[in-house]
Parts: structure tokens; C-alpha cells; sequence
């Protein structure tokens, strides 16, 4: 018995020994390589890239560096973050080859994946070739990196990897404003864990560090050998690992970085979980975006507009920012903008819940309302750090704006407790919009919108129109909760709306809707800004045409009130974005928008443009301020296309749509940055906004009334368009796929939904059409077609 019990101790023993060794399994990287992949540009090695998961996230150079970037934090935005702190600067890994250091900082290639990232050194070292991939669980605090040596030499190579870890525990932006103060970090190494734990001196703050191997040797607070010196109060952790790779062979070394803002157990019970089970979390990680991938997948001509598509849930996935302290929900971008937004999401999400994420545009809404209840007026907060510290309480479109969001993702959900949960905000909201910011009571809401440009605060076209959308819905909602005196007074204000925007905003002379509504003196004040950007830009003819309006309007009476035109900016076609406008205004407008663009997409402010615009296809040359003169955005350029489709024009909006996809992977191989191509956000949630909401909704055509359980088809197809689907798009509990195929004389819908009794709404496209079939059946010719079933074909002759 003893024996049995002795060896029973050996054979324990025996296997806590084995599991400190390295893996004998292949590397983590070769359970992604044969899934989706985008390879990056040598020309943008040393731009920015980021490992995405929803508690902590890496950003870094695509060649493999750590440099101080980003401006909310200046210099300070890169590195690992477990919100609301950061972990490391970075690190720094090297290699010890005869005598002679070769450090790991100047990647050959740059590979992402939608779950990871993978950094290849492939002459750095002669002899060897070094991959270097990491991966961040979702729901953990802590991020997981591999190092994979291959020995290309002719002989056995023997060599000492080290690996540096670069603390700098520290607070997010507006820390100061919850007590979260920096302190220098001290440093300790953990013999069982054979890792280095980093500590903030003055908070229970802490990182761990370390590898799966047993290190030959370990140093702290001793300079980088890479010389590595990042900015801040932090240390440093050294970690030495000695190789012996025979000729043809390969192996890993597997390194975690786990951290807490709370206390070292959990640090360490992180770092022994994500240690032990990196392979589990990574197979849930990929099965999480292949599933994300699944939903609204699109069968369309324009190949590089389906890749963009895809890539683009995934980049939203990316931003998911989860502290369970404050909330989870959708940053806006990286690496600057990690927080959560109001009027990011209110555009994002309506992407988000036409693409099948009802979980995250759920969590997103509850804490954005949660937030903004601290107004305790119905306002909608702006911008929040990730320690709940609000930096602006809210801009004047986000209330309103946030009222279309509710009732556009009701029409998804048909969720009733979802509609009478938010309503009394609602109410509160836009009673606050009106009775505080409506001074003259004109019911233009005074105040800034989507343009923050100093001084343009008036009453802007934007904030008016998503106010007369936000009334007009708001009548929706109190109709379906049964709250008739709500529903008149606010279907009398969208009506009311509606035609002042078409008769006060609209501006015959520039066939466009004005930037805003204000006095003469106000527009003097803001035409005399603008011609010092236009000749500072070098745009002549912005400065003529300004200072023609100068000499016009000088003659006006000074506190005369009317519509303006002098930035051109993007707003002006929000009235078409949301299909306000009077057709004959909306085309002359859209007409008039075009002329702002160049071969991204729309410009911000349009007097930026030039006739040189139309040849930028190359990197976008920002301010070394972060600044958005001269930019060209997404969200501009989106608009554009749900305009050009409200009006019946989706060749137009289509190409708007190829604009916009140029910039995909132009710079961040997988993503599409904030200003197109390369500058600002290296990826931007409300690009599903531009994306999501005409591919699903305008293209394809699919309107939902899920509380009606029912769903409307009108497709808007290019012209070109002759053969394409969508597949697993969710409204309420049904999913529906559908294709479309014609030729010259007819025209095919085959719609397949998971709810047989739902009713289908099929709207007649344009044309010429003689005969009409549903399911073999001739039918009398409609404009619309209803039927039910789990399979509907259609089918139009001419």
C-alpha cells in the first residue's frame, strides 16, 4: 500500500513538473491560419494595430513596437489596457545569437486575423525565422502572446531569448475625476509562478507577467537591452529563456500578461487561468466571429464591398468595452476613443440590430440610458470615460437621435418591455430638447450637433432634422403604447417640422439645405472663420465664393434670421439621410453634395475640397494636432448612401459605397480607419452605421415590424445587382434569408423566414411588368404582395 501511495506522489509530482514545461502542442496561430486573414503593407509596418477582446486589449506597431502614441493620454494610448487602467507600455523581445543581439522590433510582415494578430521576422534573425502571435480572450483580463522560433539554419541553433515587460500602472482619461491618482509601480518576482507582478504604490493595481517556460535567469528594474524607454511612472520586468533548436525544428513559448484593478488574487487567478486554457479560449473566440460572420451574410458582384462588410461586424466586435463596474457596450474607436458615446452608438447600433446583434445593442442602450440618467432630465450624454466620469453631459442632436434608435430597434425586436423601459426618457428627453434649447421658439433646438466647429451653435440642420425624426417616432411609440394625447401633440410637431426644414433651411441660390439657421452678425462672425481656413487650406475658390456671400449678406439687417450657407458641411444632407426632404429638393441637394467628395467618400466641411481632390487616392496628411480639417469620413460618406437610396438612386449610393471601401485595409489590413484612408481612428464603430443599415435595409430591401410580426421586402438593387443574397438576418424571433435574381425580363425573390406565420410584404421594384406569380400561382398585378410561409418565390415577368 505504501508503494501505490508513493508512486501515486511521483506520479503528481511528475505531472505539475510536465505541465511547467513547454507545450509539445502546435502553436496557438495554427488554429486560425486556414480562417479569414488580412496581410498587411510593408509601407505601414509602423502604424498602428490592435489586439481586440472586451475586458483588455493591445495596441502596438505592426512591426512588432511599442512607441508612445494617441492624444487623450498623450503618448499614452498604446500598450495593453484593462479599462479603466492600463497594464504595460508594451514590451520588448530580443534574441541572443553568438554573441550578438538581435532585437524583435522590425517585423517583415504583418498578418490580422479577426481574432488576432500575427507579426513575422522573417531576416531579423539569420538563421531563424520568429513569428509572434497574440490573442485576447473575451471576458478576461489578461492577453495571450507566443513566440515561434524556427530554425532555417543548417545546424543546431542555441540561443537566449529575453523578454522585457514595461509596466505603467495608470488611470484612464478623467481618472482625476474619481480619485483614480498615478503613483510610481514597484515590481516583485513570483517564484511559483516563475513571473514578475507590477504594482501601482498607491491603488490595488496590478500586472503579471510571465511564460510557460522556466526562465534561466530574471532581472528587475534594469534597462531594456532593446532600449525600450516608454514615457510614464512604470518599471520594468526581464525574463532570460535559453533555446536549443535542431536544424529543421521548431518551437513555442507562450507568455501571458494579466492585470486587475481590484486585487492580486485576481490578478493571479487570471493569470493561472488564461495560462492554462489559452488554446479553449481562443477556439470560443473564433467560433464567437465565425458566428458573427453567419449572420446577414451577403452574396453580392462587388467582392471587395462583401470582404468590407464582413470585416466590418468584426471591427465593431473589436470595440466592445466591457467594466463590469461601470457597464458593457460599443466604444467609438481606437486608440483614442476606447469610451462609450451617445451619438456614436446611436448611429452604430441601427447597424448593429440590422446585423443581428440584438446582445450587444441591448447592453449598449442600457448603459448609455444608465449613464445619462444622471442629467436626470431625459438628456443623452455625449462622451463617458470608462471610470463613469462624463466628460460632456450631451450635444443637442443626441437626445432626439437617441429616440429614432428606440424605435428603430423596437421595429427589429418588437421587444414591448424594451419600448415602455425607455419611453419615459423619451418624453422627458424631448421636452427638455424643446422647452431648454428652444429659446425663440421657432422649434429649432439652439445648439451644437454632429459639427463641433467653435462658434456654429445655432440652430444647426441636423440637430433640426433628427429632431422632426425624433417627434415623428416618438408618435409611433406613444400610438403603440396606447398614449393618444403623447402621439397627437407629437405626430402635430413632426408635420410642423417637416416643413419648416423644407421651407426655412433650404437655400435656392446654393441648391442646398443650410448648415444653419442664425442672424447676419452670427454668419459674418463664422464666414470670416471660414475664410481663414479656406486660405489657410490654399482653396481659392471657397475663399472667392465666401467672401461673395459676405458682401451680399453685409447688406442684410443684423439680427435679420435665416438659413446660411458657408461650410458646405456634411449635415446639410441629413434631410435626405432621413427622407424629409421634398423630392425635388432632395435630388437638386444630393446633385449639389456630390461635388464634395474625393475617392474615399464625403468630405467633413466641404470648402476643404479642391479640384486636386478628385486625383487623393494616397494617405491622408493630418494635422500632427489631431485635427478633422480636411477629412474625409465614413459616416459622411454613409449618409450619402442611405440618402442617394431614399431617392431611388442606389447606383449613386453604390458608388458612394465604393468610395468608401477603398479605404479598407489601406492602412490596418482588415479595418477601415475613421478618416479615409489612414488617419485618426485606425477603426471606427459607426462604419456598421454606413454599411449595415443600406446593405440590409436598402439594398436588400428587409423593413421590419416585428412587433406586427411582420416584415417588409423593398429592394433598391444596382443595377448590376442581378444576382445576389442575404442570409440569417434576424427581426424578433424569426430569421429570414433571401435572393434575388434577374435578367432583362424578370425579375425572381425566393424568401425563406424560420416563422411560417409571419406575413411578408413584397413591394413591386420599378418597372414594366406584365404578369406576377407567388409559389407557381398567377396573382393580379399590386404594388405590394403579402403572403405567408417558410418559403416564398416570387416571380415578375415583363
Amino acid at each position: 500500500m505504501q508503494e501505490i501511495k508513493n508512486l501515486s506522489f511521483f506520479l503528481v509530482v511528475l505531472a505539475l513538473i510536465t505541465a511547467c514545461q513547454p507545450h509539445d502542442s502546435p502553436p496557438l496561430s495554427t488554429l486560425v491560419q486556414d480562417w479569414l486573414s488580412k496581410e498587411g503593407k510593408e509601407e505601414f509596418l509602423d502604424s498602428p494595430f490592435f489586439a481586440a477582446g472586451d475586458r483588455v486589449y493591445l495596441v502596438g506597431h505592426q512591426d512588432g513596437s511599442f512607441p508612445d502614441l494617441g492624444w487623450h493620454v498623450e503618448g499614452e494610448m498604446g500598450g495593453i489596457w484593462n479599462h479603466p487602467i492600463k497594464l504595460l507600455d508594451g514590451f520588448s523581445a530580443a534574441i541572443n545569437l553568438d554573441n550578438t543581439l538581435f532585437c524583435l522590433n522590425q517585423a517583415d510582415r504583418f498578418v490580422n486575423y479577426p481574432i488576432g494578430n500575427k507579426h513575422l521576422f522573417e531576416s531579423t534573425v539569420p538563421g531563424l525565422k520568429v513569428e509572434r502571435f497574440q490573442f485576447v480572450p473575451e471576458g478576461k483580463e489578461g492577453v495571450v502572446i507566443e513566440f515561434t522560433f524556427h530554425n532555417t539554419g543548417k545546424s543546431t541553433q542555441n540561443f537566449e531569448f529575453t523578454w522585457v515587460g514595461h509596466t505603467d500602472l495608470q488611470p484612464v482619461w478623467l481618472g482625476e475625476r474619481t480619485g483614480m491618482i498615478d503613483h510610481p509601480d514597484e515590481i516583485s518576482y513570483d517564484a511559483d509562478r516563475e513571473a514578475w507582478l507590477g504594482k501601482d504604490q498607491g491603488n490595488d493595481w496590478y500586472v503579471l507577467f510571465g511564460a510557460n517556460k522556466s526562465p534561466n535567469s530574471y532581472q528587475g528594474g534594469t534597462e531594456d537591452p532593446c532600449n525600450y524607454q516608454p514615457q510614464g511612472m512604470g518599471t520594468r520586468g526581464r525574463l532570460n529563456y535559453s533555446f536549443s533548436l535542431k536544424k529543421g525544428t521548431q518551437e513555442t513559448i507562450r507568455f501571458v500578461v494579466a492585470g486587475s484593478y481590484t486585487s492580486q488574487i485576481d490578478t493571479e487567478n487570471s493569470f493561472d487561468d488564461l495560462m492554462k486554457h489559452a488554446e479553449t479560449y481562443l477556439k470560443e473566440k473564433l467560433q464567437h466571429y465565425q458566428d458573427i460572420a453567419a449572420l446577414a451574410k451577403i452574396s453580392i458582384p462587388n467582392k471587395d464591398i462583401q470582404e468590407a462588410f464582413t470585416w466590418v461586424k468584426f471591427n465593431t466586435e473589436w470595440l466592445v468595452r466591457d467594466v463590469p463596474e461601470i457597464g458593457r457596450g460599443l466604444g467609438a474607436g481606437m486608440p483614442d476613443y476606447p469610451w462609450w458615446f451617445g451619438v456614436d452608438n446611436e448611429y452604430t447600433l441601427k447597424g448593429a440590430i440590422a446585423t443581428g446583434r440584438k446582445d450587444l445593442v441591448y447592453a449598449t442602450i442600457d448603459l448609455i440610458h444608465k449613464l445619462s440618467e444622471a442629467n436626470g432630465n431625459g438628456r443623452i450624454i455625449h462622451e463617458v470615460s470608462t471610470n463613469g466620469a462624463v466628460f460632456n453631459p450631451g450635444n443637442i442632436n443626441e437626445t432626439p437621435q437617441f429616440a429614432s434608435l428606440i424605435w428603430w430597434v423596437y421595429r427589429w425586436t418588437g421587444d414591448r418591455e424594451f419600448l415602455e423601459k425607455y419611453y419615459p426618457t423619451i418624453q422627458k428627453g424631448l421636452a427638455w430638447l424643446m422647452e431648454t434649447n428652444d429659446l425663440d421658439g421657432n422649434l429649432f433646438p439652439d445648439g451644437y450637433g454632429m459639427m463641433e466647429i467653435h462658434g456654429l451653435e445655432s440652430e444647426m440642420i441636423d440637430v433640426a432634422v433628427y429632431t422632426q425624426q425624433a417627434f415623428a417616432d416618438a408618435y409611433k411609440m406613444a400610438k403603440e403604447l396606447g398614449k393618444e394625447n403623447d402621439a397627437n401633440y407629437y405626430q402635430t410637431l413632426a408635420e410642423k417640422l417637416r416643413v419648416k426644414i423644407n421651407e426655412e433651411f433650404w437655400v435656392p441660390e446654393f441648391n442646398s439645405f443650410a448648415d444653419f439657421i442664425g442672424t447676419t452678425t452670427e454668419a459674418l462672425h463664422l464666414i470670416d472663420a471660414a475664410i481663414v481656413r479656406a486660405d489657410t487650406l490654399n482653396k481659392p475658390w471657397a475663399v472667392e465664393e465666401l467672401e461673395e456671400t459676405k458682401r451680399r449678406i453685409s447688406k442684410y439687417p443684423k439680427d435679420k434670421k435665416q438659413g446660411f450657407v458657408v461650410f458646405h458641411n456634411w449635415v446639410v444632407n441629413t434631410p435626405m439621410e432621413m427622407g424629409i426632404a421634398d423630392p425635388e429638393k432632395a435630388i437638386i441637394a444630393l446633385d449639389k453634395g456630390a461635388r464634395f467628395v474625393n475617392p474615399f467618400g464625403v468630405f467633413v466641411t466641404g470648402i476643404d475640397r479642391d479640384e486636386a481632390a478628385d486625383n487623393e487616392d494616397g494617405s491622408f496628411t493630418g494635422s500632427k494636432v489631431f485635427s478633422y480639417t480636411g477629412a474625409v469620413m465614413t459616416l459622411p460618406t454613409g449618409v450619402s448612401i442611405i440618402a442617394e437610396n431614399n431617392y431611388n438612386r442606389p447606383d449613386r449610393a453604390l458608388e458612394y459605397m465604393q468610395r468608401m471601401t477603398r479605404s479598407f485595409s489601406f492602412a490596418l489590413p482588415g479595418s477601415i480607419y475613421e478618416v479615409s484612408p489612414d488617419y485618426g481612428m485606425m477603426s471606427q464603430a459607426w462604419n456598421l452605421y454606413s454599411y449595415g443599415v443600406p446593405i440590409v435595409t436598402q439594398f436588400f430591401g428587409i423593413e421590419p415590424e416585428a412587433h406586427r410580426q411582420k416584415v417588409h421586402l423593398n429592394p433598391k438593387l444596382p443595377s448590376d445587382w442581378n444576382d445576389v443574397s442575404i442570409e440569417r438576418v434576424r427581426v424578433g424571433s424569426n430569421k429570414l434569408s433571401v435572393a434575388y435574381q434577374r435578367t432583362s425580363n424578370t425579375f425572381e425573390a425566393l424568401i425563406q423566414q424560420t416563422e411560417k406565420d409571419w406575413d411578408l410584404v413584397f413591394h413591386i421594384p420599378l418597372g414594366e411588368w406584365e404578369s406576377l406569380e407567388v409559389n407557381g400561382t398567377s396573382l393580379p398585378l399590386e404594388k405590394t404582395i403579402e403572403a405567408r410561409g417558410n418559403e416564398i418565390l416570387i416571380r415578375l415577368r415583363k
